[in-house]
């Protein structure tokens, strides 16, 4: 995957998106803002659903996804926004802008194919997992603060996540299944063996000349190349 990566980013790394996260966070902050203060069916106008996108309605491709994945109350929302921002941002800098660009527009292309194979309505859901399990990946001993209270390292955060994922997917439907295994399609390619290893930006060749190549360590937003012990508060 490193080889394959190398290759599509010497030709066509200029088209990675910076601030992509940034992007993303701003408009879920956009429409959760709507959904509370205006209008609470923006969502509905938004969402990825089959019959809707077949009627012409193809802004539903990309809308989706800023649509926060909702945890049953605002607070879990505000701070899977957060935790979107924090992990996002952290692997922009470790992968750059265009290999950030193509895992998570992966994410993305397999949740639509997802959605218009099996007709089951997409959410955010597998795509906010696919950026926290290449966090774990990449930086298994960072310690998260769960519940600003009780330290936990985020590999093992990542387990858990990764756990309640086969729960759901064991318990799903068979077009259900395919969804799920779909939904997480930038997964599958960047890490799954035995035709990938964890892609990282450090020192490869062959950078897109867009600044952002990762081939620097991390020390914004506090996350060092490779962290350790740190801690931060999060869910």
């Amino acid at each position: 995957m490193n080889n394959w990566l190398n290759k599509l980013e010497r030709k066509y790394g200029r088209y990675g998106i910076p601030n992509l996260t940034n992007i993303l966070v701003a408009g879920q902050i956009l429409v959760l803002a709507i959904e509370l203060f205006i209008d609470r069916t923006i969502t509905g106008w938004l969402g990825l659903n089959r019959f809707l996108l077949l009627q012409g309605q193809v802004w539903r491709v990309i809308s989706f996804i800023f649509i926060p994945f909702s945890g049953g109350s605002i607070l879990s929302v505000v701070l899977g926004i957060y935790f979107t921002w924090f992990i996002g941002t952290a692997l922009e800098r470790e992968w750059g802008d265009f290999r950030y660009t193509v895992y998570l527009l992966s994410g993305v292309l397999g949740t639509v194919l997802g959605c218009l194979l099996t007709g089951v309505t997409a959410s955010t859901y597998c795509l906010s997992l696919s950026l926290l399990l290449a966090f774990a990946m990449l930086y298994p001993e960072v310690q998260l603060l769960l519940f600003f209270v009780i330290p936990i390292r985020v590999k093992y955060f990542g387990v858990f996540a990764a756990v309640l994922w086969v729960f759901s997917f064991l318990g799903a439907s068979l077009p259900g299944k395919l969804d799920y295994l779909l939904s997480m399609l930038n997964v599958w390619l960047f890490f799954a063996p035995p035709w990938s290893t964890a892609p990282s930006a450090h020192g490869c060749a062959g950078s897109s000349g867009n600044g952002r190549t990762g081939d620097k360590p991390s020390r914004e937003n506090g996350i060092p190349e490779r962290p350790q012990t740190l801690r931060y508060s999060e869910i």
